[in-house]
């Protein structure tokens, strides 16, 4: 992780990679090695596009560590995985990660990670991640908040494009404050 305890681009794939198999959507627990590649890749790939940055990530080097193993028996070449113990303590370590302030590829596709595996987190650990995201969407409405302000009668579209952004942000905003809403009742 960086620092601030925010995840970097590996580990955001690891995220994705480890709670995906321990997501209660795959049958048995298990999945293949080639069809997590593939679920992996497809996720990030959506969220982000293409980057070779953020697929550098073995899922051979989750297996090294310890994090997944391959069931008995299993097929060498495209074996059946499953999620360690080890590896729900990484998962569940990696879900509670802070949140970076501005927007990026890497931000959006923490947080969709973050809403695709939020339940696999007790409830009030779940509200905390809320307030995380809260936090970083305040912060960054107050950043174009200061800059319209700032460029106010600037030619140009400068403004209109901020005012879009704003309004986009105050959206998610307002939809983080009600999805909390609907968590804690």
């Amino acid at each position: 992780m960086y620092t601030d305890n925010t995840l970097t681009p590996r580990e955001a794939v690891r995220l994705c990679a480890l709670g995906t198999l321990a997501s209660g959507s795959v049958a048995n627990d298990s999945m293949s090695y080639d069809d997590l590649v593939h679920a992996v890749r497809h996720f990030v790939s959506r969220v982000t596009g293409p980057s070779l940055e953020l697929m550098g990530e073995s899922i051979e080097l989750l297996r090294y560590e310890g994090l997944v193993e391959a069931e008995d028996n299993a097929d060498e070449t495209n074996p059946a995985l499953t999620i360690t113990n080890s590896g729900k303590e990484v998962l569940d370590t990696l879900l509670r990660a802070n949140i970076r302030a501005g927007s990026s590829d890497l931000n959006e596709l923490v947080i969709a990670l973050k809403f695709r595996f939020l339940h696999q987190l007790p409830p009030a650990e779940q509200i905390n991640q809320i307030d995380l995201m809260l936090e970083v969407c305040e912060s960054e409405l107050a950043r174009f908040e200061d800059l319209r302000r700032h460029h106010e009668g600037d030619p140009g579209h400068l403004t209109r494009w901020l005012d879009h952004d704003i309004s986009r942000n105050e959206s998610r905003l307002d939809w983080l404050t009600e999805f909390k809403s609907k968590l804690e009742s």
